[in-house]
């Protein structure tokens, strides 16, 4: 007989409905809840008619928690989560980017005698990062290349029109900790790649509106007492969030498998 892990599931945004979609049918796995704000519960009742919707994460009946709203929803329900013993995992890791908030996590983990797991996201080779961390690195840099319509909404529109872009150009240069507060929805991986190496202050960042790319294209380079490698990854956008890409569902889909398979890789 199959053990079913039950998940409270923050957020119903592009990410949260693909995550759902995607666990619907295993049979290890079952959202039983998912938690949005208050003014939202009426169209997620629509929209996940298979779940309860809840504007907080129950205290009980819930084995892990499964963020992908946001930094306000770690502060609201990732940190009493795990205070309180449930294994959370998250996947908006651009927002450990503001001050304290991977601390506080730590210490919440800590305090429950739990984990919190941070997804790898968009981007591959953070086990690797992570591994040639242990040895020593010299110096890690991360380039985001995506598409004028992804960068919308962000500062890379003041002093210029993405939609007249006729060749590459530089939104920003700085270091991972400015990028992912600058540009929170887009820098995931930046935040990502800097926990796993140098941190967010010592990893450098380039991030790259360009008309003549239909994908998200992102590239680690890194050197170290390792050796040195360099990545670079053509990531297709997830169809309903042009600045998300589809990988970073199946990345989330993928610890959670991991999490109740016999066989883990």
């Amino acid at each position: 007989m199959t053990t079913i892990t039950r998940i409270a599931l923050i957020g119903c945004g592009a990410i949260g409905t693909a995550v759902l979609e995607l666990l619907r049918d295993d049979p290890a796995l079952r959202v039983t809840v998912v938690v949005v704000p208050a003014e939202g519960m009426a169209a997620a009742q629509k929209a996940v008619p298979d779940a309860e919707v809840a504007s907080m994460v129950p205290v009980a009946g819930i084995d892990l928690v499964v963020e992908t709203a946001g930094h306000a929803a770690i502060e609201e329900h990732v940190l009493p989560a795990l205070a309180r013993g449930t294994p959370c995992v998250v996947a908006s890791v651009g927002a450990l980017s503001a001050a304290g908030l991977a601390e506080k996590l730590e210490a919440a983990a800590i305090a429950g005698r739990t984990q919190v797991q941070l997804i790898p996201g968009a981007i591959g080779a953070i086990d690797a990062l992570a591994a040639a961390r242990i040895g020593g690195l010299d110096s890690v840099r991360y380039t985001g290349r995506k598409p004028p319509k992804a960068w919308k909404g962000t500062p890379a529109e003041q002093g210029r029109d993405l939609d007249a872009l006729t060749e590459a150009t530089v939104i920003f240069e700085g270091s991972a900790r400015e990028a992912a507060l600058l540009y929170p929805k887009n820098a995931n991986v930046a935040a990502t790649v800097s926990l796993a190496g140098l941190g967010l202050d010592k990893t450098l960042v380039r991030l790259i509106a360009d008309p003549a790319t239909a994908e998200n294209v992102h590239t680690v380079e890194a050197e170290g007492a390792f050796g040195s490698f360099e990545l670079t990854m053509r990531n297709k956008p997830l169809a309903a969030n042009p600045k998300t890409s589809a990988l970073t569902v199946y990345s989330a889909v993928r610890a959670l498998r991991n999490r109740v398979a016999p066989l883990a890789i």
